[in-house]
């Protein structure tokens, strides 16, 4: 029988950069440090906490999450704001940063959600928009329902670029595959 393995958002990204480095990784080996990429993982997780600083400035704390959802209280949570969050499906699974839920729900309509990713790059690539496009993806498929936006928060100014993460979907799953 054929074992299916799971890809992460961190796999993906990593196929993203170098396919070579993503199939060492995903066999458990990892490679001698390098200054750069500590670097950036260092200015990355700064700039994450910032903006989930900044984004719950504005939200109730009795409004705001912190860690694991799953897919029932993803539905039927009162939260505006989940933050360090995780979706699982099948064979995706992503660590998405921020989980928004704008306000004006009404009962009769299915709650929107709105996966975040922080980017300290003032300049944005396709990568980053196919990385939230996992997000996007993991997270529709772990709620049973499409999800056709997402934020990418970036640069000094925390500039917020909404991207219409459904016409990426195809890309991301056929690269994940």
């Amino acid at each position: 029988s054929l074992v299916y393995m799971t890809v992460t958002s961190r796999l993906f990204e990593a196929y993203l950069k170098c396919p070579t480095k993503c199939f060492l990784w995903s066999r458990g080996e990892t490679g001698k440090g390098n200054a750069y990429a500590d670097w950036v993982r260092v200015q990355s997780a700064s700039y994450r906490k910032e903006g989930i600083s900044r984004l719950k400035h504005g939200v109730a704390p009795s409004e705001c999450v912190t860690g694991p959802l799953d897919g029932k209280a993803l539905k039927s949570g009162k939260w505006r704001l989940a933050v360090d969050s995780k979706a699982c499906a099948e064979n995706l699974e992503s660590a998405i940063d921020a989980v928004g839920r704008p306000p004006g729900d009404s009962p009769d309509k299915p709650a929107q959600f709105v996966p975040i990713r922080f980017v300290f790059t003032n300049k944005l690539d396709r990568h980053d928009k196919l990385l939230l496009a996992f997000d996007a993806l993991a997270l529709s498929e772990e709620l049973g329902r499409d999800l056709a936006f997402g934020n990418i928060i970036h640069g000094d100014r925390f500039v917020t670029l909404r991207l219409k993460t459904s016409a990426l979907k195809s890309e991301v799953r056929k690269t994940a595959a």
